[in-house]
């Protein structure tokens, strides 16, 4: 509960919080090692490394075993990743249970629906304030009042026209927020442009999520702290490191020879996990 305050308290202050997003104990171990302040669950990357297609596929039981894993092993505050409730709003009560009692500081909720593909379909933004509102109860209810609620709209690719997709996203952000989001998350951003005109026209703290393909070369967590954002997410920097380096060495593996791992030097130390470990 202490470290939902410390959460919350983290978005509200001046300072961007770096997020960067984990997909099991490991991962979020290093993040804790290396300064950071909080860790945001990454359902996508659980996805990943469980092999599955999507985070539907994944389901609420193991993500919420994954991420029970990632809390024990840090002692920061740990976002989950809610996805959209894991079903509609009579969901949304057992769904934060369930969280809470795994010792969650804060979770997404999304207004998109699952299985969609390379569709994004998102449900009537008054289902989403439902949703907002129950979940807001529900921690109440279940004894963490101060759960940091990150209301997650995906309107911004939801339109043929990106304009209009933006007018929504501001839309649905600043309704998240009147109905108890502590920060609003908007996906999708691509350019440093989009990212200033959500900043000036939602009103409260804002989330974006950078190192993503689609933007890294456009903007960088500088710029966004420079902006002011509340809160920048990382969703796939750790899950696509780890596996583009796990390539590098296996295939090194496959030719016979180290020269390629010792050449990049690709294997941690002992003494080093040892340090992590121990963070």
């Amino acid at each position: 509960m202490k470290n939902s305050s410390i959460l919350k308290d983290l978005i509200l202050s001046d300072e961007t919080l770096i997020m960067p997003d984990a997909y099991d104990a490991i991962s979020a171990k290093i993040i804790e090692h290396m300064g950071f302040k909080a860790v945001q669950c990454s359902g996508f990357s659980f996805a990943i490394a469980a092999c599955q297609k999507s985070e539907a596929d994944l389901g609420f039981e193991e993500n919420l075993s994954i991420t029970k894993k990632i809390i024990n092993s840090v002692s920061i505050p740990v976002m989950a990743d809610g996805e959209d409730g894991f079903g509609g709003v009579e969901q949304i009560a057992a769904t934060i249970m369930g969280y809470v009692q795994a010792g969650v500081s804060g979770i997404n909720i999304e207004d998109q629906l699952p299985n969609a593909g390379n569709k994004t379909d998102i449900v009537e933004s008054s289902i989403m304030i439902e949703k907002i509102k129950a979940a807001k109860n529900a921690a109440s209810l279940y004894g963490n009042p101060n759960l940091v609620i990150n209301g997650r709209t995906d309107a911004l690719t939801a339109f043929e026209k990106r304009g209009k997709g933006l007018d929504e996203a501001i839309k649905r952000a600043n309704l998240y927020l009147e109905a108890g989001s502590d920060i609003v998350f908007v996906t999708k951003v691509e350019t440093l442009d989009e990212v200033k005109l959500l900043a000036k026209e939602i009103n409260g703290p804002l989330s974006i999520a950078a190192g993503l393909h689609y933007n890294i070369d456009n903007f960088s967590i500088n710029d966004l702290q420079e902006i002011g954002i509340a809160r920048v997410s990382l969703p796939t920097i750790a899950i696509t490191a780890a596996i583009k380096s796990l390539l590098v060495t296996i295939n090194s593996v496959k030719s016979g020879e180290f020269t390629e791992i010792l050449d990049k030097k690709l294997l941690c130390s002992y003494d080093n996990i040892t340090k992590i470990l121990n963070t």
